[in-house]
């Protein structure tokens, strides 16, 4: 099932300007561009398209489209939706905090923490670093695109189902290492489920209570959560989609810490912001969580964010796609300008029309600054 390999994947999707900085269109403010990829990935097949364009302390909103689809409710740039992949930046923001505070090292191995949670198939926990699991070189296979995970997760029957960490594990080390540990960028969810599992080992308390606790109740993220079993959504959220089939309602433990939070526009701006302009960790964790690997000519993979080079210059970014929900941003490195975009569909295939349409959005508005 290889059609799965972007679900809750960030740095498979590349934003690259277009035309639309040229000519005509130079004049075109950054909202008004995105607003412009808005409305075309409408008219590409999404139900609604949401943005963000910020430029120090000047914030821009952008819709099209609808947020309920089927009440004709319009899409609100304020609701909250599911973040997907950019969950992984928080987790490893905590590991990084916890590495600071000298209760573990990057350079650990995963079995010193998880001992016998991978080591079957040639797949050797002792050989894989923490560092490893967050810049996707472990090597391990992903468990997402497996029949056993994807059946279900698409057919949405039961989203309540309990999904253990561990046996996620074990579907991915059902699968020989797609390389040695550290030796390619290869993306994989199964790296942060792992992360996940690696932060209880170390504190005691699951993923999503340390992210809680050490970064949405400080920088007060009042529209983001973590759920851990709740399949459903709360409050003003957009409606998510799988084609035309409301999906909103979908497993949160198949996704886990590596793609399960729900945040909204203004909430996620704001933590990119402190988390890449420094405000989240000490100076040599910082430096850590830049330190990238190489995914193409254009990217590297730091832990837990992508940078990407386009036209304009460097930018730190990620992607999140799960069932119904597809969003990326793109944060300067010093936080002082961004540009975030979510669409309310994604049927768990890459590159169409809509994906281009926003994302060529994105980046033509970051760098119409």
């Amino acid at each position: 099932m290889k059609f799965l390999r972007h679900l809750a994947l960030g740095a498979a999707i590349v934003l690259t300007g277009s035309a639309a900085t040229t000519g005509a269109a130079h004049a075109a403010t950054p909202a008004e561009i995105l607003r412009a990829g808005a409305e075309l990935g409408v008219s590409q097949g999404y139900p609604g398209v949401i943005g963000l364009v910020r430029t120090g302390e000047t914030t821009e909103r952008v819709s099209a489209g609808w947020g309920d689809q089927f009440m004709r409710v319009p899409a609100d740039p304020r609701a909250k939706y599911r973040i997907g992949s950019n969950t992984k930046a928080f987790v490893a923001t905590v590991l990084l905090q916890l590495t600071g505070e000298g209760r573990l090292s990057l350079d650990d191995p995963v079995a010193k923490w998880l001992p016998g949670a991978v080591a079957r198939n040639g797949n050797d926990g002792t050989k894989i670093s923490v560092r490893q699991l967050l810049n996707h070189t472990s090597g391990l296979a992903d468990y997402i695109g497996d029949a056993r995970v994807a059946v279900p997760y698409v057919a949405d029957l039961n989203p309540g189902k309990l999904w253990p960490p561990q046996t996620l594990v074990d579907i991915a080390t059902d699968q020989a290492p797609v390389g040695a540990p550290g030796q390619k960028y290869s993306y994989a969810n199964t790296n942060y489920v792992l992360a996940g599992m690696v932060i209880k080992a170390v504190t005691g308390a699951e993923a999503a209570a340390e992210v809680h606790r050490r970064i949405i109740e400080p920088l007060g993220l009042s529209g983001t959560t973590f759920p851990v079993s709740d399949p459903k959504l709360y409050g003003n959220w957009l409606h998510g989609y799988f084609f035309v089939r409301d999906i909103s309602f979908s497993s949160v433990q198949i996704t886990g810490a590596a793609g399960a939070m729900v945040s909204t526009m203004d909430d996620l701006a704001k933590f990119e912001r402190a988390l890449v302009a420094g405000e989240l960790l000490a100076p040599a964790q910082q430096a850590e969580l830049k330190t990238t690997v190489p995914v193409d000519a254009t990217s590297g993979y730091g832990l837990g964010i992508v940078s990407v080079q386009l036209p304009c210059g460097r930018a730190w970014t990620h992607s999140g796609a799960v069932l119904g929900y597809f969003n990326s941003w793109l944060t300067s490195d010093d936080g002082s300008k961004q540009v975030l975009v979510a669409a309310n569909e994604y049927h768990l295939l890459g590159g169409t029309p809509a994906q281009a349409a926003i994302g060529e959005a994105a980046a033509d508005a970051y760098c119409a600054r």
